[in-house]
């Protein structure tokens, strides 16, 4: 329930703070006084989108404080405490700014929040019912919402759209998957050409490379044979060889070592050397053995890489890049052939549209219960607001293959007069008798809902007299068991209420610049028939004007 509002610097309004207690609360005041700069506030307060133009002329920033009571709302306390946004254990504080540059800040409980985390609290704490209700509830989205909602079936609806969108997921995949395995016989009879043709040449990024080396040998062979033969021969076999003659020179200086020993080193590095050589020549001499001319080995080699350059060429790629084409035509193949699994996608096809019909189904029986409930109670409402002999009815229209919101479609239906049939809303009612069956819907359904504080935006617009005044009396019932502020320009609702506020125009004298405000005050007894005086009388309020303010008041009262 709400219990305070605090305003500052918002649009015309300076600063208020205001007390409020249950009930029914009625606010009145001249048009454009700012009535419903209170519920734009509110609005503000609960999530709504703001910007830097709702902030008073000549002020940096607007800010709004709500105190909401919520001992009695356990989901919203669980809500609360699940988002680490806890406050005292029985009210809940939200505040928002806004300032000059277009920023905005939003707190619970004095904890940093998002608008969207606004909005989730709001809807546990306020329903604002807007001037303009009677007109949407010509759209049948709105109706089936409204339907919904007096069943309790919020829930419901959300896991019905929920398998709807799954049932079509699973139906547009059947339906891709049968699409392409049509397209894509072709292409998986030419993926399996190509990969026969490559798993038959058998290649390996391994043979490629031995190929090269031996037929790179293979080509130079000739050449290879006369040059270890010439090495062999200057090296060891000569009469002047290499190896002769670093024999000679390390025996020479050996013989000398008894003199000088300062050759030693050079005799050791001698031996080595004599060592390597010997090692090399024995080396080459066995290469010259194992090197063949093999005119036919090189024939088959250069087969070979004439095949495997032909099928790289066929295939647009390098020798080297055809394992890799290999290995992606296999997961292509692969892809296509597991695409082509339409029995697994027709089972969870079927599952899908079993579980959506399942809950679609359910949804349909609360509905059909509500909607005879709700004919009842609105046909009944509809013989106090000067519509007798009329009847209100929720029709439920069966679609042929049902949609994300269920097997049917929600019509509200009346027959203003007992003689008349029942036509769609939207069809036969009149502006006024819209705006009486609209808030007359709203009441009713607002009574089954759980949001402690309902707020009524001018919803009597198109309504007066005797029926304002039974709309007055609906509304103050409405409120001994909900927090209800409306906004009102009738003075027969505005009797009926247990708190009255009033807004006004003044000027702001402490401004440096004189501006408009807006104040609002709760009106006491006396000040209360003043008002009502006005709103039946104008700008001459004569004694009996307020006698008869004063009694519509007591009326209004239930005394």
């Amino acid at each position: 329930m709400l219990r305070h509002l605090s305003i500052k610097d918002f649009v015309i309004v300076d600063g208020i703070e205001l007390d409020f207690m249950p009930g029914f609360i009625v606010l009145t005041g001249e048009t454009g006084a700012g009535k419903s700069i209170l519920i734009d506030a509110l609005a503000l307060a609960l999530g709504e989108r703001g910007d830097a133009s709702q902030i008073r002329l000549g002020c940096e920033r607007a800010e709004i404080n709500v105190l909401f009571e919520i001992n009695h709302l356990p989901e919203l306390l669980h809500w609360l405490n699940d988002n680490d946004l806890q406050g005292d254990s029985d009210t809940c504080l939200m505040r928002r700014i806004i300032e000059t540059n277009g920023r905005s800040r939003s707190y619970i409980n004095g904890h940093a929040v998002t608008l969207q985390q606004l909005r989730v609290a709001g809807e546990y704490l306020v329903a604002i019912h807007s001037q303009h209700a009677h007109q949407s509830l010509l759209q049948k989205d709105v109706q089936r919402e409204l339907l919904d909602a007096f069943a309790g079936s919020s829930d419901l609806t959300r896991a019905v759209k929920v398998a709807y969108q799954h049932w079509q997921d699973c139906y547009q995949q059947r339906v891709a998957m049968k699409q392409r395995a049509t397209e894509s016989y072709g292409k998986r009879e030419q993926l399996e050409w190509q990969l026969q043709e490559l798993a038959t040449l058998n290649f390996t990024p391994e043979e490629w490379q031995v190929l090269q080396t031996d037929h790179s040998r293979l080509s130079h062979v000739a050449a290879l044979l006369a040059a270890a033969e010439t090495s062999i021969d200057a090296l060891s076999e000569s009469e002047f060889s290499v190896l002769t003659q670093i024999n000679a020179a390390k025996s020479e200086l050996q013989d000398l070592l008894e003199f000088d020993h300062q050759l030693k080193p050079i005799t050791d590095l001698l031996d080595s050397a004599q060592i390597q050589l010997q090692e090399g020549i024995y080396e080459l001499k066995h290469y010259r053995q194992n090197l063949d001319l093999d005119p036919q080995l090189l024939q088959q080699i250069e087969q070979r890489m004439s095949e495997i350059h032909t099928t790289a060429r066929k295939f647009r790629v390098t020798p080297e890049g055809l394992p890799q084409l290999l290995e992606t035509i296999t997961q292509e193949l692969e892809s296509l052939n597991s695409d082509s699994d339409i029995d697994h996608l027709q089972t969870l096809e079927a599952a899908a549209l079993t579980d959506y019909l399942k809950q679609a189904k359910a949804l349909s029986h609360n509905r059909k219960k509500a909607s005879e409930d709700l004919s009842v109670q609105v046909t009944a409402a509809m013989q106090t607001i000067a519509m007798v002999g009329g009847e209100f009815s929720v029709s439920l229209i069966a679609l042929e293959t049902g949609n994300a919101h269920g097997l049917e479609q929600i019509e509200f239906q009346v027959a203003a007069h007992q003689s008349l049939p029942l036509r769609p809303l939207a069809k036969v009612a009149s502006g006024g008798e819209l705006s009486r069956i609209s808030l007359a819907i709203q009441v009713i359904t607002s009574k089954v809902g759980v949001v402690p504080t309902l707020i009524f935006d001018e919803v009597d617009v198109g309504i007066g007299g005797q029926v304002a005044e039974i709309v007055g009396l609906l509304l103050k019932k409405l409120g001994k068991d909900r927090q209800v502020l409306c906004i009102t320009h009738l003075p027969q609702v505005a009797a009926t209420g247990d708190q009255h506020l009033h807004v006004m125009k003044c000027i702001n004298k402490q401004a440096k610049n004189t501006q408009v405000v807006s104040h609002i005050t709760f009106l006491d007894s006396r000040e209360r028939i003043e008002e009502i005086a006005r709103m039946l009388g104008g700008v001459n309020i004569t004694e009996t004007t307020r006698q008869h303010a004063a009694e519509m008041l007591q009326s209004g009262s239930g005394n």
